[in-house]
């Protein structure tokens, strides 16, 4: 039987009306999960195994794809609105999308943000369908070298992506990878920077550290502002796209699932990554880059859609290799493993039922997310209209519990505020917080990278430069220091020429 013949048995099973509950529900759960900040798909989903536990498997697996996929749509909506990242693959949605709702274009970021869910995991989860098994091993044959080249390549060019100062990048850089060594160091065992807490020998989880920055610190700000400044009445705007809306959107809406999916597929990748490299292709191939920091449209339609591309991309090296890259996709593993499966390569002829259920239910839920978030942009926009004395109590509120849910330790609740007050300080002097969530992400990913690579290769340090891949990162690297120079000297060329003439 072909793929197609597969596919269209998956969508009968899945149009049932029992599996239309699950995806239902698991959608719905999934859109309250990303609102609210610091409550993870992974941590719904793991509430939820031993409530599923009587559940058949296929029933089960649908609704936490939908809790999967929905919380990509609902963590941007407070990423927007109010600059509280619910979910960590929203982070970037918070850069451009919130100055578009300060601006009175609330409706219109949700739009985009929406649409750019349903396109990317659109051609995600064809992707899915398609070319999994390529990708997935493409991605086995990638060392601890590339990986570690890919990551310094994301170090170096996060610098210069927001902010004019590269030096503050490389501050708020630094920053990040120091809060990424709090713990147990990876291969010795030994603590760092724990000061003698043991709750924080597994280290400071990145929720903490995202929605610190963000939603502790930005109501810092604000409570430090408030009397100075009165509140303006944000008008909602229009619950729709216009035409130059749509002219500046459509390519970031297809450019961003093609770089979502690759990174969604590699243990080095993930939504963090992959949105981050597409807020960089938009900032490079806009031609509005002046707007970028202060409410770029494309800004937010390129990475949403990379988001939504980089869950199928997750899926598709979990179900082919069994090998988490991400939070989630651990859960739904032991979720595998909970009922007597084991994804793998022989998951597609073992359970294609199941399999292609799964698929097919992807598709069914990314509609019902369109149509349950769609109409609902300019409701969310409303939420700007609340004193911000009362909204920004609710989200400390909310930020709170989200923290203590992670672990269930009150040290996270101290941890949170003290990031908090870094968050606050980052603000005044100036330095951006995406540098500094990007190295809390990846820094411990990079170090384990680079200490398993001169392991392997007894220290020799010539190995991070051994396979082509981990060249050409770093010939990409060399260009990001090498072209804005030159590209400069030619600029102070020609604006001499007149002056000679």
């Amino acid at each position: 039987m072909g793929t197609f013949d597969l596919l269209m048995n998956g969508f009968a099973n899945a149009l049932t009306p029992g599996n239309l509950f699950f995806a239902a529900v698991g959608v719905l759960l999934g859109t309250a999960i990303g609102v609210l900040p610091g409550i993870g798909p992974a941590m719904a989903v793991a509430l939820l195994l031993p409530v599923t536990y009587a559940f058949e498997p296929t029933g089960a697996f649908i609704m936490f794809a939908g809790i999967y996929f929905g919380a990509m749509f609902g963590g941007s909506t407070t990423s927007i609105l109010l600059n509280t990242p619910g979910e960590s693959a929203s982070v970037m949605a918070a850069i451009e999308g919130n100055p578009m709702a300060k601006s009175g274009r609330g409706a219109q970021a949700l739009a985009t943000a929406a649409i750019g869910h349903f396109v990317g995991g659109l051609v995600g989860v064809t992707g899915l369908v398609l070319i999994a098994p390529l990708i997935a091993s493409v991605a086995v044959n990638i060392g601890a070298p590339d990986y570690f080249a890919i990551m310094v390549l994301a170090f170096v060019a996060v610098t210069g992506v927001l902010g004019a100062s590269r030096v503050r990048g490389f501050a708020a850089l630094a920053l990040g990878l120091t809060i990424g060594l709090v713990g147990l160091d990876p291969i010795a065992g030994q603590p760092r920077l724990t000061f003698g807490v043991p709750q924080l020998a597994d280290g400071i989880d990145v929720v903490i550290v995202a929605v610190g920055l963000f939603a502790v610190g930005e109501a810092l700000w604000v409570a430090a502002h408030l009397r100075r400044t009165q509140q303006e009445v944000i008008p909602v705007g229009r619950p729709w796209l216009g035409r130059a809306d749509l002219r500046r959107t459509w390519k970031p809406w297809l450019r961003g699932p093609f770089i979502g999916f690759g990174f969604g597929s590699i243990p080095a990748g993930g939504a963090e990554m992959s949105t981050f490299m597409a807020y960089v292709t938009e900032r490079k191939l806009s031609k509005h880059r002046d707007e970028f920091g202060k409410g770029a449209i494309e800004g937010v339609a390129g990475p949403e859609s990379a988001a939504s591309a980089s869950s199928a991309g997750t899926l598709s090296t979990m179900l082919t290799l069994g090998l988490p890259t991400t939070a989630i996709a651990a859960v739904m593993l032991a979720a595998f493993q909970q009922f007597g499966i084991q994804p793998g390569p022989l998951l597609f002829e073992r359970e294609p039922e199941l399999v292609w259920t799964l698929i097919a239910s992807l598709f069914i839920g990314l509609v019902m997310l369109l149509v349950l978030n769609l109409p609902l942009a300019p409701a969310w926009a409303k939420l700007l209209r609340i004193p911000r004395p009362y909204l920004y109590a609710g989200i400390l509120f909310f930020a709170c519990i989200g923290a203590y849910a992670v672990s269930g330790q009150p040290v996270d609740l101290l941890v949170l505020l003290a990031i908090g007050a870094v968050g606050f300080l980052m603000r005044r002097f100036g330095l951006p917080v995406l540098p500094a969530i990007i190295g809390v992400i990846l820094g411990p990913d990079a170090e384990l990278q680079l200490r398993r690579a001169l392991q392997i290769a007894d220290g020799d340090w010539t190995t991070l430069f051994s396979t082509p891949l981990a060249i050409t990162v770093y010939a990409a690297i060399a260009l990001l220091f090498v072209v804005p120079i030159v590209l400069r000297a030619v600029r102070g060329q020609r604006e001499r020429e007149p002056e000679r003439v």
